[in-house]
């Protein structure tokens, strides 16, 4: 097992605050997209980012943003690498970036069930204006690809649904 060294473990930390381009209301490190951070050598930093979809343009704006924020702390060579394997789920956005986008006006993502047991058998998406499951699709496709736009029925204000994947 390999233990991360303290420079690795003060640099994820700095990494892991860099906002989402597209959800700038939680971190890379809420959303679950920064895998791993390691020092490859005296100034070189090697960071692990997977995508939320294979084709999310946001990728190549983390990217940039990570190499600012290494660069900005005195670290010349910065290489960002997507890694595709494991992919990353919705199940990868942490419980605080989970209320986070609640607290935004976007729906999170529903949770697996702890302990990988059976899924429950509801389709309802929680309004997160008003908390209310009485909501409808309007689009599939919302600001983003991995949201669907909704609408509350009992308060009548539209949401973003952050997709199940």
């Amino acid at each position: 097992m390999v233990t991360a060294t303290a420079l690795e473990t003060r640099l994820r930390v700095l990494v892991g605050a860099v906002p989402d381009p597209e959800l700038p209301v939680i971190t890379l490190e809420e959303l679950g997209v920064l895998r791993t951070l390691h020092v490859s050598g005296p100034g070189r930093v090697e960071v692990e980012l997977t995508p939320t979809y294979t084709g999310c343009p946001a990728i190549e704006a983390m990217s940039s943003d990570i190499e600012r924020v290494l660069h900005e702390n005195g670290i010349p060579e910065v290489s960002v690498v997507t890694v595709l394997s494991p992919a990353w789920s919705t199940d990868d956005i942490s419980a605080e970036g989970r209320r986070k986008l609640a607290e935004f006006g976007i729906a999170p993502p529903r949770p697996q069930p702890v302990g990988g047991g059976p899924v429950p058998l509801t389709l309802s998406v929680r309004c997160p204006h008003c908390g209310s499951t009485d909501t409808e699709l309007l689009s599939r496709f919302s600001s983003t690809a991995c949201k669907a736009l909704r609408r509350c029925v009992a308060c009548r204000e539209p949401f973003d649904h952050f997709k199940e994947l």
